[in-house]
């Protein structure tokens, strides 16, 4: 009998996507959430808490693979080092674990909180897979709905994004999951690189509105930083769909 992949964050943007992925090819599935859910048609979930180490043990027993997706604004790094200390004990065959691009090079707490992750999965001694990922359609629509409140819209210099489908994310998770682990493989962006503005003018556009835009300047190492491209990942293979084709169906209210 085949054991279960354990999934954290499972019912998250990714989650959500990979969990009937992993079910499609026939794998059964332990989900650890914060909150108690009943289990059913080939997933079972755990209540348990990362960051506050609760709950980790239980999750762990008996699994070969564990496909780490949970994360935050904050603590990854703490949460990761927890979950990699009961993996350890439980003889893991298989850590994986989905990161983002630039987390070693940009300057924020988060991409270094994203980086001490990195650091914990790499040093576990366990067979390991890491994906590092550009940021999704789902958190840029977010970012462009707040600042389309604003009467004007500031627009920060040399900040480009490449936002990735979080679909395609998912898929590639699934394949890497379900193959050897691989260590530190290729980036996943989007298809196209934007700036903040394009990214703007799309959302307004899809949804009837004009805003004024404010050039401004990100100052510190951060803004020198996202002025050199560390948050991007240029020249290699690169998702499909692009953020035009994200609004295009419905997203962008």
């Amino acid at each position: 009998m085949t054991s279960p992949i354990l999934v954290t964050g499972g019912t998250g943007t990714l989650g959500r996507q990979v969990v009937p992925l992993l079910r499609a090819a026939g794998r059964d599935i332990r989900v650890l959430s914060r909150h108690s859910r009943e289990s059913g048609d080939g997933v079972e979930y755990v209540a348990g808490d990362l960051f506050e180490g609760t709950g980790i043990e239980a999750a762990v027993h008996g699994v070969e693979t564990v496909l780490h997706l949970a994360g935050g604004p904050k603590g990854d790094d703490v949460a990761t080092r927890n979950l990699v200390a009961a993996a350890s004990a439980a003889a893991v065959q298989h850590l994986v674990y989905i990161s983002v691009i630039g987390a070693d090079r940009v300057p924020l707490g988060w991409f270094a909180s994203k980086a001490g992750a990195e650091r914990a999965v790499a040093e576990s001694g366990l067979p390991w897979t890491t994906l590092r990922a550009a940021q999704f359609h789902e958190l840029v629509l977010s970012m462009m709905s707040k600042v389309a409140r604003l009467p004007v819209i500031p627009v920060p210099g040399g900040l480009r994004f490449q936002p990735v489908d979080s679909g395609e994310v998912a898929a590639r998770l699934v394949e890497l999951t379900l193959a050897p682990p691989a260590g530190l493989v290729a980036d996943l962006p989007g298809p196209t690189t934007y700036g903040m503005a394009d990214l703007a003018r799309g959302y307004l556009r899809v949804n009837g509105k004009h805003r004024l835009m404010l050039p401004v300047r990100l100052p510190g190492k951060a803004g020198r930083a996202y002025r050199a491209g560390e948050n991007l990942s240029l020249g290699g293979t690169t998702g499909k769909r692009t953020w035009e084709d994200f609004l295009a169906v419905g997203q962008g209210s």
